[in-house]
């Protein structure tokens, strides 16, 4: 499975985007999961799933005839889901299609196995058995290959959370650049606004999810969440740029980053570096694949600057020029082992249209694990730097939406966002 520290995706595969299915979700009920899966009935929140997170959000989910219990990345950068599919016996989370009596691999010369996308450009390919190839490739160099085919998807007991039919990549090989977190799943489920993914599978064209900062745990609805204790939202117009643009990811959650702000002090940037060149590099993405955040090179810099000159005294810097942690940040700092808690640090506004978010305390420094100097821990800002892993984009993770009520509303392409207690969240709902 990719590295969802910058999972950004280049994904080859042969498929069609438009297809036909029948689903018993109806689009005015709403699925709450719990990102580890069970579904309990809560209200007007009937559809809610709880999930688990450590550096990807998780979601337990079956699959098959009889069901096959599968951990799924939750991932809104990308669009098809897939599962590592068993190769051989004894094989660790995995799914066996030869076990499941609803399993259907789909053929190459099936009209789902033809249209060419933007996503998925390479021309028809069938392996020795005529069925539909699929192979997506990551930016971090992970990979997986397989074979595109539907089956019946289950994410609680009643009939209405069976969904039969759902396309998805049943993968039989790979490589990954994260193995040990690749062994504690199964696959990935695809959730951005592109026909094949999940929540466009479902029928629903809403979903939202709260992440808990102070544990593992959060939860995913999808459909309307009318709960009353949630604060009004602040919405975020999604970017739409009619024209294909060979760096610009159409059915990605794009929104409108105006600037940034280091305690009230806003950044001096040109606004004309937020957006979208030519090409359509530098789009910002809101990517639950992705664990930190990042930002263009200039963007970045100035952040830099402006953080540490603001923490001088505050916090004693690394001083070791050549570290980069995950090869992307390098405003890195030594804190005491003796201490309980980071001194107070000025928070960082990202500042879009219409909504902000403010990412302060434990969303801000990270402690590297493992890195220790004398009597030091070692702690880097979360913002990594996209020009030194070869991004063109501004990509907004998972760790910086935790402790937000994030909104992803597909019928009227806006993203909206509330500051909220993601674990007193999930209580609330009975997860």
């Amino acid at each position: 499975m990719a590295n969802p520290l910058f999972r950004l995706c280049l994904i080859s595969m042969a498929v069609l985007l438009h297809f036909n299915f029948s689903l018993s979700v109806k689009e005015d009920d709403t699925v709450l999961l719990p990102l580890k899966a069970q579904i309990i009935s809560s209200g007007s929140v009937p559809n809610k799933l709880s999930f688990h997170h450590n550096v990807s959000l998780t979601v337990t989910l079956t699959v098959g005839t009889p069901p096959q219990s599968v951990t799924m990345v939750l991932d809104t950068g990308s669009e098809l889901s897939w599962l590592h599919c068993k190769k051989t016996p004894g094989t660790p989370n995995s799914f066996d299609p030869t076990h499941s009596s609803s399993y259907s691999p789909i053929p190459c010369y099936s009209p789902t196995c033809r249209i060419r996308t933007r996503d998925f450009t390479v021309p028809v390919s069938c392996d020795a058995r005529k069925l539909c190839h699929a192979v997506l490739s990551y930016a971090d160099g992970s990979s997986a290959e397989g074979n595109l085919a539907g089956d019946t998807f289950r994410y609680g007991e009643s009939t209405s959370s069976v969904l039969p039919g759902m396309i998805f990549g049943c993968m039989d090989s790979g490589w990954s650049s994260n193995p040990d977190e690749d062994s504690r799943t199964t696959g990935l489920i695809g959730m951005n606004r592109g026909s094949l993914s999940f929540v466009s599978q479902m029928g629903f064209s809403k979903f939202s999810y709260c992440i808990s900062g102070s544990d593992s745990s959060g939860v995913l609805v999808f459909g309307e969440a009318k709960l009353p204790w949630l604060r009004p939202l602040n919405y975020t117009p999604l970017v739409k740029i009619s024209l294909p643009l060979p760096y610009f990811d159409r059915v990605a959650y794009t929104v409108e980053l105006e600037g940034i702000k280091v305690s009230g002090k806003i950044l001096s940037l040109p606004k004309s570096i937020f957006v979208p060149d030519h090409t359509g590099a530098g789009q910002t993405m809101v990517d639950s694949g992705t664990q930190f955040s990042f930002l263009l090179g200039p963007v970045y810099a100035a952040l830099k600057k402006e953080f540490s000159e603001q923490v001088r005294g505050i916090l004693r810097p690394l001083g070791e020029v050549d570290f980069v942690f995950q090869g992307a940040m390098d405003v890195c700092y030594r804190v005491e082992m003796s201490r309980n808690v980071l001194p107070e640090l000025p928070a960082v506004t990202l500042i879009f249209r219409g909504a902000e978010m403010v990412v302060a305390a434990e969303r801000l420094m990270y402690r590297v694990p493992g890195m220790v100097r004398g009597n030091d821990w070692v702690y880097c800002m979360t913002f990594g730097n996209s020009d030194l892993i070869g991004m063109e984009a501004y990509v907004i993770g998972h760790h910086h939406q935790q402790n937000m009520w994030m909104e992803f509303d597909i019928a009227n392409s806006r993203v909206g966002l509330a500051e909220v207690r993601c674990d007193l969240a999930s209580q609330r709902l009975g997860l």
